[in-house]
């Protein structure tokens, strides 16, 4: 039941980037590509979690990667607004 589990949070995180990555195509806004990014590495993580469960601690590595991505994208989008004012 645990491999179906990270077999559909695998899928449902590789969708995810892949939404992201089709609004970033549209609006070149770099938080969508941070985004992409960060889904794709938990996509990965989950991945890597259920094929090699002794490889448990790199994907811990990637999920913590794909957070900071995260908090850098949202970072990084508050920096450009207040350098627009």
């Amino acid at each position: 039941m645990t491999d179906f589990l990270h077999g559909a949070l695998t899928l449902a995180s590789a969708a995810i980037g892949l939404f992201f990555l089709r609004y970033w195509r549209a609006s070149r806004d770099r938080l969508y590509l941070f985004f992409c990014a960060a889904f794709w590495l938990l996509s990965a993580q989950w991945l890597l979690f259920s094929a090699l469960p002794h490889l448990v601690t790199l994907a811990h590595v990637l999920r913590f990667v794909a957070f900071i991505l995260i908090a850098l994208a949202v970072l990084d989008k508050n920096r450009q607004r207040e350098e627009r004012r």
